[in-house]
């Protein structure tokens, strides 16, 4: 039996429509599943021990609870793992955490750099200026990876926190491997080396801790600066 062209199209076209209708309603039940296999901030700090490997509470809770923002406002396009550079220790302790919420696991747990005009062993000052070869705070939205002629394979980081890091992408900030982010560094000098403002990685490390955290993940650059915790919106 033939169908004429008009209902032939008609056909189609409903066809079309019920598609779309299912994928409109299946996507939001496959994001609420996504989202519900993470787990509480408390349960989570504590299966993985993470105040062992010197990662305060508090710390880890404000990067959750930044993040969950984020996710809701629908700018991490991965809420599964957050990294966290916790500023608030010495340059000679592994204070980056990349943390998988979902399985509850430390990827990493290494060294990274401060700018250089932040301070030396310990990371006191922070601005979002261009030339000013600080490190600027807050949370941060992981990009593709680049190869940059100084710094080779290096990943692009959004800062997504307004006057506070929004300039990161202009002032060229981004996760690159350095010689200087090393323990030989540290034990011939007292302390890490520093970048020009960027969460500078070990060599050896940079390239699996990209892979890792690339194409839309959190990044959480910490310090118990008054100035930044109390202008926040994404905290406060």
């Amino acid at each position: 039996m033939r169908i004429c062209p008009v209902h032939k199209n008609h056909y189609f076209c409903q066809m079309r429509k019920a598609i779309v209708c299912f994928f409109l309603i299946l996507t939001p039940v496959l994001n609420r599943a996504r989202e519900a296999t993470i787990a509480p901030a408390e349960e989570i700090y504590t299966a993985i021990n993470l105040s062992g490997y010197g990662l305060n509470r508090t710390v880890f809770d404000l990067a959750f609870k930044g993040l969950s923002r984020l996710k809701t406002e629908g700018k991490v396009a991965n809420p599964n793992i957050v990294t966290i550079a916790d500023y608030s220790q010495s340059s000679n302790n592994k204070r980056l955490y990349v943390i998988d919420l979902t399985n509850k696991k430390l990827l990493f747990n290494t060294y990274v750099a401060h700018g250089q005009n932040t301070g030396d062993e310990f990371a006191k000052s922070f601005s979002n200026k261009e030339g000013s070869l600080k490190s600027s705070l807050g949370f941060y939205v992981t990009e593709n990876p680049i190869i940059g002629s100084h710094t080779g394979y290096a990943l692009v980081i959004n800062g997504v926190e307004k006057g506070i890091n929004d300039l990161a992408e202009k002032r060229a900030i981004i996760i690159h491997g350095a010689d200087y982010v090393s323990e030989w560094f540290i034990k011939k000098y007292g302390r890490l080396g520093r970048s020009f403002g960027c969460p500078a990685l070990p060599t050896e490390l940079n390239k699996p801790i990209i892979d890792s955290i690339k194409g839309g993940t959190c990044l959480f650059i910490y310090n118990p600066d008054s100035k930044y915790l109390c202008s926040s919106k994404l905290l406060n």
